[in-house]
């Protein structure tokens, strides 16, 4: 058995759990109060606030598939690994860039025209982008080189994830105490509105969110050890533990020109980006992951405004309420593993979209529930977890031991799901009834068609897709590897 088909001790679990703690930081105010702090704090307009969006979005998705092959591509910087040296020239770029985003333009005043403020928030933004895209696929792709066993790559996803719960936790946390300690009096009729003076309260959460989140990064680079050459396992009897005791030289001449049968249809041959566009599979977890990731991050945008313009609750709600969320998103987390073990990843992925689901109908239903949005918050958080970890496993399972294209893969998936975040999130916002930063009546069923129909109408995509791979499951298929395997044993 293969030292990576083991499971990791538990202090190198926690070291790549952490690894992507900044980004999750990040991200949560990203999607959370990106469109609430550039619209009703700094008083842009909904189309404008959503082009910042829109050019993060963009940013992200092309940065994503080209650090994706370059990551696969180079070696890294001297012995520390390719994957490492990409996580951290990622995580120098956000925390270079991060805290001029939630913060006033610096040297504009109330007068400057918003053109010029949003090219001066432009450059920031795909520097962040950029950072965050190198970071997200590095850290996704150690996982299948870490583990190759299906059910350790699950147990790595939600180790992840939870972190990802408790990340978004902390933020929400720190951004209700912040709330609390700064915005004025409580008997000030205006301390329960978001405006001017809140600038303060996003521009500390961006700096404590960047102070925490480099410190468990460099717990990871001291916890995290990379293979310096990736080395296709094998599953094989006692014959070939007899060929792996002879030299090394004669072992990787077998791995390269061997094409060994097993279980989960590995191969030995190296299946190289071009090969993942011939493969069906390849785009039916790309539909999958950019479904989930629109039902997420659409949510997680918009929740807020919903709480805000649609329900009328004051704005600490929109810390408490995503707070809620990922409470129960974390606690969902730590069953994950067991479920989809016992019922395959499949149905554990339906039973999220059920969740997902029935949030949207409880807000159908009951369009003035006011402070009851508590109990559609826990469905939708324990839906979102759900349905995140098991499609990052999925993709898992799609790259298995193809770990030498697996950033390409990852950064193709994340490609699809930040094009699809930013193009939605623009026409949400050119549709917006309002045209003034004070919303107006139409806007508060505005949003609630949102959380009702975008959330529920994803959903509904998202179990298409999951049929087809039902229908078809992931696998490679052979005839194309061997494709590849003739090619490389002719060169």
């Amino acid at each position: 058995m293969s030292d990576t088909d083991r499971s990791l001790p538990a202090v190198r679990r926690l070291s790549y759990a952490v690894g992507h703690f900044l980004n999750d930081l990040c991200a949560s105010m990203w999607f959370t109060y990106l469109l609430v702090f550039y619209h009703s704090v700094l008083g842009f307009h909904n189309t404008n606030a959503g082009v910042l969006l829109l050019v993060g979005q963009v940013a992200d998705a092309l940065c994503t598939p080209l650090i994706g092959y370059e990551s696969d591509q180079t070696a890294g910087c001297g012995n520390y690994g390719k994957r490492k040296t990409w996580h951290l020239i990622g995580t120098l770029s956000v925390v270079l860039s991060f805290a001029f985003i939630f913060n006033q333009c610096l040297g504009c005043d109330p007068n400057t025209p918003q053109w010029a403020s949003l090219l001066y928030f432009t450059p920031f933004i795909i520097i962040f982008q950029f950072g965050w895209a190198a970071t997200q696929i590095s850290h996704l792709s150690l996982i299948p080189e870490l583990v190759t066993c299906e059910h350790a790559k699950v147990e790595l996803t939600a180790y992840r994830y939870a972190f990802t719960v408790i990340a978004n936790i902390t933020v929400y946390a720190l951004a209700y105490l912040l709330f609390h300690v700064l915005s004025g009096a409580d008997d000030d009729p205006l301390s329960d509105t978001l405006g001017p003076t809140d600038v303060v309260v996003f521009r500390n959460l961006a700096l404590i969110v960047l102070g925490i989140g480099a410190l468990f990064a460099i717990f990871f680079h001291l916890g995290i050890t990379e293979r310096h050459a990736p080395v296709a396992e094998e599953e094989a009897g006692d014959e070939e533990d007899r060929m792996r005791k002879n030299t090394e030289e004669e072992a990787a001449d077998e791995e390269r020109k061997l094409l060994l049968p097993g279980p989960s249809n590995r191969t030995s041959s190296l299946l190289q980006w071009k090969c993942w566009l011939q493969q069906p599979s390849f785009y039916q977890v790309a539909l999958l992951y950019m479904s989930t990731r629109l039902i997420v991050n659409l949510s997680q945008t918009y929740i807020s405004m919903y709480l805000i313009n649609t329900l009328g609750l004051p704005k600490k709600f929109i810390a408490t309420i995503p707070l809620v969320m990922y409470v129960s998103g974390f606690l969902s987390s730590f069953i994950m593993k067991p479920v989809s073990k016992h019922i395959g990843k499949s149905l554990t992925y339906f039973v999220g979209l059920l969740l997902i689901m029935a949030f949207s109908y409880w807000v159908l239903v009951d369009d003035r529930m006011g402070q009851q949005i508590y109990g559609p918050a826990v469905l939708l958080g324990a839906g979102s977890a759900t349905i995140l970890v098991i499609s990052l496993a999925m993709t898992a399972e799609l790259i298995s031991d193809q770990t030498q294209s697996g950033a390409f893969v990852y950064g193709a998936m994340s490609f699809t799901d930040k094009l699809a975040n930013g193009i939605a999130v623009m026409m949400i916002q050119a549709l917006h009834p309002c045209h003034t930063v004070v919303c107006c009546p139409a806007c508060v069923w505005f949003y609630h068609y949102i959380m009702v129909f975008v959330t529920g109408g994803v959903a509904i995509f998202a179990a298409l897709a999951l049929c087809s791979i039902l229908i078809w499951p992931i696998r490679i298929r052979p005839r194309d590897l061997q494709v590849v395997a003739d090619t490389t044993r002719v060169n």
